[in-house]
């Protein structure tokens, strides 16, 4: 028994780096997963915001990326508890949060706040595809040589229509408040869904770089610019496959194509809705830029105005310690590099695409500086501590917390969506406006 004791590791030491005078029992506990869940958060509240220009101010020039982002939400939402799950010691008892919420502490609202978000984003998604869902199951029920995919796909669409088959103009028109009330109520939550994250850390007295009150709405910005920026990458990169496919019909990239029983597009309206979309959508994303690039200015300034007791130490992390990554790689290359390129006149699609993988590292690299720098400095502020991410995994919890925990979170958003982009096509066009 005492030799199994000893070989215990404690969590967080195989991957913690310790310099100068660090107390024995600090490690760097809270690793890549904890940077990944207000970053994945941010992504699903983001795209949701993008959705809701659409149908709540009426912003007709971005009608076909609203549908995808409403749907890419969707898809990313599942993965928002991903990462707790994965760095948690005992995962199956989180779903606890979810079965039994209340409000005595943050975590224990996420639950209410969470399952909230999930059902109006479900029911606004029936709403805005109630009329195709009512159109696929006739046009399934009547069509005599139907493949393997729309067999499966006629049952689940009679379930999820529940039983409301009428798509007369009355019907719609009341569908389309539905969703314009939805969307509006989405808002607010969705914001509340990231910003409860900031306030998870910016509640905590006992971390001087955390405790700001500023912390929940930097994260709400940043949280709508990165939304906004990878539906801008993904859609253009989505864009990219469906004009490969249709150009050598390669229909098992379309699964939309597949589920409404038709061809892929042509290339030529493709290219032209890309291009559109995405420079249209850019100029938003300037918008919020601007609103959380003035945002962290000011509480970085706040700081060192106010110049607390702790700010000697904090001093040393942000100028010293941390220099590279705050204002190099985040402010630097993630905030106004983009923000210069997406400014410039004469600005084309690829620009826009790779100044919106750039703010999506520079949001990244906020929350690393955030969850990470966060933990960098010792109690003692004497010393100081260093994340080494494991790259190659010799057990299941440097494999969590590693390469491989932060791939399986990236990746499971996109396959979510190709399936779910089967039962609801999010680049399907119409002419019909919310």
């Amino acid at each position: 028994m005492v030799e199994q004791v000893a070989q215990m590791v404690v969590h967080g030491e195989a991957w913690t780096i310790k310099d100068l005078f660090v107390l024995p029992n600090e490690y760097v506990y809270w690793s890549i997963q904890i940077v990944l869940y207000p970053y994945m958060t941010g992504l699903v509240a983001g795209a949701f915001v993008l959705s809701s220009l659409y149908h709540v101010f009426n912003v007709e020039k971005l009608k076909e990326i609203a549908r995808y982002a409403l749907v890419f939400s969707f898809a990313l939402l599942p993965v928002a508890m991903m990462p707790l799950m994965l760095h948690l010691m005992q995962p199956f008892r989180g779903i606890n949060v979810l079965m039994t919420p209340h409000f005595t502490s943050a975590i224990s609202a996420f639950g209410i706040v969470f399952m909230t978000y999930a059902f109006i984003v479900a029911a606004e998604i029936w709403f805005v595809y109630r009329k195709f869902i009512v159109e696929s199951i006739y046009r399934l029920t009547e069509k005599q040589d139907c493949t393997r995919l729309e067999r499966l796909l006629l049952p689940i669409y009679k379930v999820i229509s529940l039983g409301a088959m009428d798509i007369s103009d009355k019907a719609l028109n009341s569908d389309h408040k539905a969703i314009k009330f939805l969307a509006a109520l989405g808002i607010p939550v969705a914001c509340f869904l990231h910003g409860y994250a900031g306030f998870i850390f910016g509640s905590v007295k006992a971390n001087a770089l955390w405790m700001t009150p500023l912390m929940p709405v930097i994260f709400i910005c940043s949280a709508v610019v990165s939304g906004i920026a990878l539906c801008i990458v993904s859609y253009y990169l989505f864009m990219e496959i469906r004009k490969w496919a249709a150009k050598r019909g390669k229909n098992w990239l379309l699964p939309d194509a597949l589920a409404q029983g038709g061809t892929a597009i042509p290339v030529e309206q493709l290219r032209s809705i890309q291009e559109h979309e995405v420079k249209i959508t850019s100029k938003y994303l300037l918008i919020f830029m601007t609103a959380a690039l003035t945002l962290e200015i000011l509480d970085m300034i706040f700081r060192g105005y106010t110049a607390v007791k702790s700010w000697d130490a904090l001093r040393m992390v942000i100028y010293e310690h941390d220099f590279m990554k705050i204002f190099v790689y985040q402010y630097g290359i993630g905030n106004f590099l983009p923000f210069l390129m997406l400014l410039l006149p004469g600005l084309t699609t690829r620009r826009a695409v790779i100044a919106s993988s750039l703010v999506l590292f520079g949001v990244f690299m906020m929350r690393w500086n955030v969850v990470i720098g966060g933990q960098a400095f010792s109690l003692t502020f004497a010393g100081f501590m260093e994340y080494s991410m494991p790259i190659i995994p010799h057990d299941i919890e440097t494999f969590k917390e590693g390469l491989g925990g932060m791939l399986s979170v990236i990746v499971t958003p996109f396959i979510i969506f190709y399936f779910l982009n089967m039962i609801f096509p999010a680049f399907m066009t119409d002419n019909e406006s919310h």
